[in-house]
Order: structure tokens, then sequence, then C-alpha cells
């Protein structure tokens, strides 16, 4: 394997696997309480919110590309404030990717917390409360033990997803070794330079991660069901 990887396929890798678990854990412990608002509220303004959340999920990634890196950009608010906190800009550095990760790949992370929070019940809950917990007792002794399995699906599925960005991070990234060129903007390069061995293989490190992730996925979904009958 190391005759076939290059060092620039390394850097490629290693920013890439630093990018997807920097990203989901950032959205497993930040979403929660969105996921968990949306799983338990009836305000007016949570079916817009839901929607807000899964945009990314039907939005072509250049288009929320090409918003974020005006978002993002010198002229930008957020990039302006970042430039005055830090010095530096957002857009075309490795900052700039973690927030356009954590919004491309927000759905794939609040949409199994949401659902792993809906599927406990109130009955379960209206039941710790009855036993004189409080509500931070609750949740933490009951609902994120009953939430495991959600967890580990918006984990598995929120790296995944973050480990496959091309479009969302090209616009925003850029394409410069070792700062911003990720795994799949990498292998675009090596099949316009028809450098088919090392697109193979890279192709295939994707693609045997991502049937390996829901395998994993579906088999404990599986075991789970089984296990409740």
């Amino acid at each position: 394997m190391e005759h076939w990887v290059s060092p620039q396929d390394w850097q490629a890798i290693q920013l890439s696997l630093q990018l997807a678990a920097v990203t989901s854990a950032l959205l497993l412990v930040g979403g929660t309480p969105l996921a968990w608002w949306l799983a338990t509220s009836r305000h007016p303004a949570r079916v817009w919110v839901e929607a807000l959340v899964a945009l990314p999920l039907v939005l072509p990634p250049t288009v929320l590309g090409f918003y974020l890196l005006i978002l993002l950009g010198p002229n930008g608010w957020l990039g302006q404030w970042w430039q005055s906190l830090s010095g530096h800009t957002l857009s075309f550095t490795f900052s700039g990717l973690v927030v356009a990760s954590l919004l491309y790949s927000l759905p794939f992370v609040i949409q199994p917390l949401q659902r792993s929070f809906e599927a406990i019940g109130k009955s379960t809950l209206e039941a710790a409360w009855s036993l004189g917990a409080g509500p931070w007792d609750t949740f933490w002794h009951v609902v994120l033990p009953l939430a495991r399995r959600g967890y580990l699906t918006a984990g598995v599925l929120g790296f995944a997803h973050t480990l496959g960005e091309f479009g969302v991070v090209l616009m925003v990234g850029g394409n410069i070794p070792g700062q911003t060129q990720v795994i799949a903007i990498l292998l675009y390069d090596h099949v316009e330079s028809l450098h088919y061995a090392q697109a193979h293989l890279l192709s295939s490190l994707l693609l045997g991660f991502s049937f390996l992730a829901l395998l994993g996925i579906y088999y404990l979904n599986r075991r789970t069901l089984l296990e409740s009958r």
C-alpha cells in the first residue's frame, strides 16, 4: 500500500479523517440540544427549523458552498468577525472547512438523534420524574443511555458523510495540498491527471469505509430489533 499511496495522498487522507472527526464530535455535542428540542417541542417554529436542518439533503452542494463562501469570505459578516478576532479569514482554511462541514452534515447527525429521542416516549420521562429525578438527572441517566444507538448511528453517518464531501469543501476551501485538499478533491485531481491507479485506491478506501459503516449500522439496528421482541 505504501508503494501506491503518495505523501500527497496521505496528507489528504489525514486531513479528511481530521475534518470528519472534528465535525462529528462538534455536531454530536452541539446538536444534542437542537435534536432534543425538535423531538420534544410543540412550538410552531419547529417545522421551519426541521426544514432548515434537512435543507442540505436536497440543496446542491455547490449552492450551499457558494453562499458559505460569501458568508465566510473577507466581505461576509462571519468572515469579517473571524478576521477581526483571529487575524485570518475563514475561506480557504481548515477552520472554514469545519464550518462548512457542520452545516452540510447537520441532518445526518440531527435526524438520527431526534428519532432516537422521540422513540423514548413521554411515559418513560414521566416515570423518571415521578421517582424524583430532575430534568438533568433524567436526561443524563435515562435519555442518553436509551438513545445510545441513535448517537452511534449519528456519529457514523456524520463521519462518513463528511469524509466524502466534495462540492462544499471545494467551494469553501479550494484545493490547497496539506491545508484544504481532502480525499474527494484529490481523487478528482487523480482522474483529471489520468492517474487511475491512485484514483482507484482512494475510491476503494471510501467505498470500503462507507459500506462497512452502513453494514455496522444495519447490523446493530437489526440486533436491537430482535432483542426487543
